[in-house]
């Protein structure tokens, strides 16, 4: 199993970066992507950390670690430049927090994230019909959430992107280590809204697709 969103001590996360990566691969995940919360602040302090980090570790081999950021509560005009900034700073996987109904994200957030190109929206709220039109044109994947209060949406979320084709990837959104699903429950939370087992598999897919495109990606 694969997750691709989560959060160490470089943002507000309980875990360095090491036991992170240890506690997921004992719940049986074979890879994840570390995704602190980042803005123009702090983007140089963490994306080279983790770059890092992440070449050490999976040299010594086992779990697989993806260096990211997730870009938060930045204005929707700056998020282009910073997910630009990002990439030339190394990070192989840039998320933008999305549009959730339990925080005050700005409006126009979730659409200038998918306009930007960025690698994932993550719980993404009440994304309209016309967003997820334009996620798929751009090839933004959409988060389905384990996260309390951001699952709150992901019905809405995965019926939409089923309807329309959009591509979706199932992550925790970790902050502690009681934040890690079970990767043998993984498909509960796809089931829980309103996907079936045939729709979890493709979810999965689409996570190993992102996961081999950031390893090839790496030098």
């Amino acid at each position: 199993m694969i997750d691709l969103h989560t959060h160490s001590l470089f943002s507000d996360g309980e875990l360095i970066p090491a036991e992170l990566a240890r506690r997921f691969e004992v719940a049986g995940y074979r890879a994840l992507a570390i995704t602190d919360h980042g803005d123009l602040s702090n983007l140089e302090l963490i994306i080279p950390q983790l770059v890092a980090f992440c070449k050490e570790i999976n040299r010594q081999g086992g779990i697989r670690v993806i260096p990211g950021i997730e870009l938060t509560h930045i204005t929707p005009a700056a998020i282009p430049e910073l997910v630009s900034r990002s990439r030339e700073l190394g990070a192989k996987l840039v998320l933008v927090h999305g549009e959730t109904i339990v925080e005050p994200v700005a409006p126009g957030t979730n659409r200038m994230a998918i306009e930007a190109s960025a690698d994932i929206l993550a719980h993404p709220g009440l994304i309209t019909e016309e967003e997820i039109l334009l996620a798929k044109e751009h090839s933004v994947y959409l988060e389905l959430t384990s996260r309390k209060g951001h699952s709150l949406t992901n019905g809405h979320v995965a019926r939409l992107a089923q309807e329309i084709g959009a591509p979706l990837v199932l992550n925790s959104d970790a902050h502690a280590p009681g934040d890690i699903w079970p990767a043998d429950s993984l498909q509960e939370i796809v089931l829980g809204a309103g996907l079936t087992e045939n729709d979890f598999q493709k979810i999965m897919k689409n996570a190993e697709q992102i996961v081999e495109q950031c390893l090839a990606s790496r030098k």
